[in-house]
């Protein structure tokens, strides 16, 4: 790697997210300390927790690294969604921890280099031991270890992050004056049909839309209209901190098969004359026969959207 000893403090910044130092970090490491005195790691903190890139949170990197090189200096520096503001406030944590000396910033071909714009030199490193954290990260994860350790681990992670909210969809095809409701294979009542978005999903609709087709078939709807959401009292998350809410939409049944699939066991029409003892007033012990318990208030408010699609058309 290159070397300038004209530099007092060397400065290595980098993520460190695996569970372990692999031969490269170490390579790096114990370079930068044959350069000089004073090395400081930098470890980038990302905005988000515990995600696949970024599953470890900085004591634990911290002290992950001070177990091999006890000499070093440690600190913390969050993402900042611009280069300017990042690269002035790196350049005041080094002015901060070494107010006196010059210092040089090492980093590789793929590293923070392009997007630096402080006052400090720059060194790309050449490096001679290649080795991918994102598959050292995947192979971390496909072992179950049978230890202490690695139990207090996984727990640990699960505490150490944000309450998570999970976004569904529900959505209800319309012909007319009647509706799909669907039901599965464990229970007697109906629901909406609907699921979990995916983070490949473009949008609300989109989700609504995949999971139609996934569920019920391949059929084909136009003109999906938002009608409300709210918190779904999922009983998988009912003792969780975690929560779902849920989009519901309605869109118009153009044509197609109707065929139960997924995790549907049955897909049929409906009308709200089924669910009301006069025209416009639902009846409260129809809706706990027929319809699961979650969704029965979403139910209501899809009635009410029914009541003035109708008046309209």
């Amino acid at each position: 790697m290159p070397k300038d000893k004209k530099y007092d403090i060397g400065v290595i910044i980098g993520r460190f997210q695996v569970h372990e130092l692999h031969k490269g970090h170490i390579a790096l490491i114990e370079n930068v300390l044959s350069n000089h005195k004073k090395v400081i790691v930098f470890l980038g903190i990302s905005p988000v927790l515990c995600t696949r890139n970024n599953p470890l949170d900085y004591e634990s990197r911290a002290k992950m690294i001070r177990e091999k090189f006890s000499d070093l200096v440690i600190a913390p520096i969050k993402d900042i969604n611009n280069d300017e503001k990042w690269s002035a406030e790196l350049d005041r944590r080094i002015k901060e921890i070494f107010p006196i000396g010059s210092a040089v910033l090492y980093g590789s071909r793929d590293s923070f280099i392009p997007h630096y714009k402080g006052k400090y030199k720059t060194l790309e490193l050449e490096q001679e031991v290649f080795v991918s954290g994102t598959e050292v990260r995947k192979t971390a994860s496909s072992e179950i270890k049978a230890d202490v350790n690695f139990r207090s681990g996984v727990i640990y992670a699960a505490y150490n992050q944000y309450p998570r909210v999970f976004p569904t969809v529900d959505v209800v095809p319309i012909k007319g004056n009647k509706f799909i409701l669907a039901k599965k294979p464990a229970e007697t009542k109906y629901r909406f049909v609907g699921g979990f978005c995916d983070p490949d999903d473009k949008s609300f609709e989109a989700s609504a839309k995949r999971e139609l087709i996934e569920e019920i078939g391949d059929i084909e709807v136009s003109d999906f209209e938002y009608i409300t959401s709210q918190r779904v009292e999922d009983w998988r998350y009912a003792s969780e901190v975690d929560s779902i809410i849920t989009t519901l939409f309605a869109c118009s049944y153009m044509w197609g098969r109707i065929e139960p699939r997924d995790d549907i066991s049955e897909a049929r029409w409906f009308t709200l004359k089924e669910f009301e003892t006069a025209p416009g007033m639902l009846d409260p012990e129809k809706l706990k026969t027929l319809i699961v318990p979650e969704h029965i208030n979403l139910f209501v408010k899809f009635s009410a959207y029914m009541v003035k699609r109708t008046k309209i058309k």
